[in-house]
């Protein structure tokens, strides 16, 4: 299909709906739906279960399930060093680099706003000016759990209400402003390189997005709706532990402040990547 027309037929398909009803279906426990799909969703994308804990696609109890499947112990190292960034998930870098004038590169002739993609808060915004951003967007095939690139204490959750675009590479060079446009997730954590923001963007046919601390929080909503953590019991992650999951494929962005961090120079767009590895480096102070 050309790759405008798929871009515009979105703006007509019902994305909500449509996204709900992918979640029912992937929530049944019916097996003579359940067994033959995931089935079929294997073969289709070259899932590997072999790095999973339970290998029998059709052992888990939901689609969901299977999809948010947990992998074996140290198929995933993480980067070793206080220094190390480590990646947050499976999948591909859409974009990354630094934030320019607060806004954030999309694709060829896209880019979007810093203050829009964290929901329309100042401060938030302010932390990251002239930052640096990474995109990683997660394919069917990939591991769908998001973990942490270095130890950090939750500062707030704020879910932003949105539409539900397909967020693969086509729709990301035809669709304007998309990250900022979509249902999402923005969580501020407190690290040893100062605030960082981990975006979790939902996308067309995905039914949930989950944290470790709040469980399932991306349903449909109509209004922008801020957690404060700093006055609650404090949530740390430490470095390559999860932090969220999506059920159905989509985007995490890491956003950073000036002079934080810096990424490996050999990561492009469209560079494969896979959780826990080395993405970047803190920055000394002084430097």
């Amino acid at each position: 299909m050309n790759p405008k027309l798929f871009a515009a037929l979105q703006y007509f398909t019902p994305q909500h709906a449509l996204s709900r009803a992918a979640g029912w279906l992937a929530n049944t426990e019916i097996k003579w739906i359940k067994d033959p799909f995931t089935r079929w969703f294997v073969n289709k994308y070259g899932v590997d279960m072999q790095e999973a804990k339970e290998t029998d696609c059709t052992a888990y109890r939901t689609f969901n399930e299977f999809f948010t499947r947990e992998l074996v112990d140290g198929v995933r190292p993480v980067v070793d060093g206080q220094q190390s960034l480590a990646c947050p998930a499976d999948g591909a870098i859409s974009q990354l680099g630094q934030i320019h004038n607060s806004r954030i590169f999309q694709a060829k002739g896209q880019d979007y706003s810093l203050l829009e993609l964290v929901g329309g808060d100042p401060e938030v915004a302010a932390q990251f000016n002239d930052g640096h951003f990474a995109t990683v967007y997660l394919s069917p095939k990939d591991y769908h759990r998001v973990h942490m690139p270095l130890a950090g204490t939750l500062r707030s959750m704020t879910y932003v209400p949105g539409q539900l675009f397909s967020v693969n590479t086509i729709t990301a060079e035809n669709v304007p402003r998309l990250f900022a446009r979509n249902e999402r997730l923005v969580c501020v954590f407190d690290t040893d390189a100062g605030p960082m923001a981990m975006i979790l963007v939902g996308a067309m046919i995905v039914a949930g997005i989950e944290t470790v601390w709040a469980g399932q929080v991306a349903p449909l909503q109509r209004h922008v709706r801020t957690t404060d953590y700093l006055e609650k019991a404090p949530i740390h992650l430490e470095k390559g532990e999860e932090m969220g999951r999506f059920k159905l494929g989509s985007t995490v962005i890491m956003l950073f402040g000036a002079d934080q961090v810096r990424w490996l120079d050999q990561l492009e767009a469209e560079s494969p990547v896979r959780m826990g590895e080395h993405f970047g480096n803190c920055v000394p102070t002084g430097e």
